[in-house]
């Protein structure tokens, strides 16, 4: 059997009047910054791939010096921190599924929420949430990051190189500075509320409020301290003492301020989890992350109703040439096919809102979360994809139980930025990491050095329902807890 890795993310009162916000989210995750073309790259012996060419040479040269595909991941990811700070970090989460060759294991470094959070966080006095560019900005949308603690938990078990080896790339970069790219220029451009972090502020814009321009050398002193302690005492450094005692000063001092607590750093313990492992095409088997992380479900429900339907292929080869401006020539994905894939793709998203939370607190339908992949159960929704759209897409059933929760209410959803890797063991690492929305929740911390730069705090609060209950008072599975 030929074996796939899939790992996909989250694809997670009181309080003083937060400063204006724009009325509505950006309509993308990122402000378009130009497209590129780019040769497809092959290796015979190990390889990486990363969202920067900074952070892929750093895994790269991690696996060059015998370090493993988990090694090569942590080096890449402490760069990505400085190089491409909109997305992920260690102020951040991550999702790691790691294959050493017999067995797959999935290692969850998500956010948790502070211990004296509830679903009351995010509304407002009149019992309604706040709109969600209120909801993301500041302190409150802050969770417990768990990004360094699952990596540290993950090299103890799969890593070669000596921890604090890893960090030497980041540390130099940081130190001797990098040129902003034309992504990351695009983004501080489009950002309407990163200037007003005084830290973050200073960092990333010129004293008349605009970006660095591309190519201007960014150096981060803060974050290379901070990276320094983390590779010498571990991720202690960031979870206990000055550095999480500045994280929480942050986090509770702002103007919208988190609850977030030193005793909720001190305390953040990642795990383990069993991976979901799903048959496809009675070939593959694609095995990926489970709750709290949608992303396996979601993927492997619309592959499956796609496989169950009668007529076209599950996959998109009946395609027609590819003309429009600005694109690779090449083919496409016919209309019929889009049809069906957009329709399997509103049912398995109208299931995720439904029923799919942490499993901590929130029971699986039927047990057991494969009860949305069995197939039976995805004949039945297979079923209700026409030749016209459906007017609603509501969700099922699994396992023929009652449905006891609301539907989560739509809100929008942002980035991540994913590392793959292969050593020359044939040891394997997909890991989704994000701050959540670009920025984050635009909160940036210096570890207490009082240095330029440092490192953004995430908003994954905002990755709960604002709203904790629907009109009729029945709870939503994925609410503050």
């Amino acid at each position: 059997m030929r074996f796939l890795q899939l790992a996909v993310a989250l694809a997670l009162g009181g309080c003083a009047a937060p400063p204006p916000v724009p009325s509505a989210p950006p309509a993308v995750p990122e402000a378009a910054s130009g497209w590129t073309p780019k040769a497809t790259a092959f290796a015979s012996r190990y390889m990486v791939a990363t969202a920067n060419p900074l952070a892929t040479e750093a895994g790269y040269q991690t696996l060059k010096m015998g370090g493993s595909a988990l090694d090569a991941a942590v080096a890449a990811q402490m760069v990505l921190t400085l190089v491409e700070p909109q997305s992920s970090g260690i102020g951040g989460g991550a999702f790691l599924m790691h294959w050493d060759g017999a067995a797959v294991q999935a290692w969850d470094g998500r956010e948790t929420a502070p211990a004296a959070a509830d679903e009351s966080l995010f509304l407002a006095a009149n019992g309604r949430p706040v709109p969600f560019a209120q909801a993301v900005y500041g302190g409150r949308a802050v969770a417990t990051p768990g990004a360094l603690k699952m990596l540290e938990a993950a090299h103890r078990a799969h890593g070669k190189l000596p921890w604090r080896q890893l960090f030497d790339p980041a540390i130099t970069l940081a130190e001797q500075g990098f040129a902003i790219s034309p992504r990351l220029n695009a983004q501080l451009a489009a950002d309407a509320q990163l200037r007003r972090d005084p830290q973050a502020g200073a960092y990333f814009y010129r004293d008349n409020g605009e970006p660095h321009p591309v190519g201007h050398i960014l150096r981060n002193p803060a974050l290379a301290a901070v990276l320094r302690a983390v590779a010498l005492q571990g991720s202690d450094a960031l979870h206990r003492g000055p550095i999480a005692a500045d994280l929480v000063a942050r986090v509770r001092g702002h103007a919208v301020p988190g609850r977030l607590s030193v005793e909720d750093l001190a305390g953040y313990v990642p795990k383990v989890r069993e991976p979901l492992c799903t048959l496809w095409l009675t070939v593959y088997r694609v095995c990926g992350f489970p709750p709290p992380s949608s992303g396996h479900l979601a993927v492997m429900q619309i592959l499956g109703l796609l496989e169950r339907l009668p007529g076209e292929p599950a996959t998109p080869q009946g395609t027609q040439q590819g003309t429009e401006q600005g694109t690779q020539p090449g083919t496409v994905p016919a209309a019929a096919w889009l049809h069906r894939y957009i329709e399997a793709s509103r049912l398995a998203f109208a299931d995720r809102a439904q029923h799919v939370a942490d499993p901590d607190f929130v029971r699986a339908p039927g047990g057991r979360w494969a009860s949305l992949l069995d197939a039976s159960y995805l004949r039945q929704r297979a079923a209700l994809i026409g030749p016209r759209r459906m007017p609603i897409a509501t969700a099922g059933q699994p396992a023929g139980e009652a449905l006891a929760h609301a539907p989560m209410a739509a809100q929008p959803e942002y980035g991540t930025s994913h590392i793959s890797v292969v050593d020359a063991q044939g040891r394997a690492v997909a890991m989704t990491s994000t701050i959540e929305a670009a920025f984050g929740s635009r909160v940036m911390a210096d570890g207490g050095t009082g240095l330029r730069g440092g490192y953004l705090l995430n908003n994954q609060m905002t990755d709960f329902a604002l709203a904790p209950a629907d009109a009729q008072g029945r709870p939503v599975a994925n609410r503050i807890e």
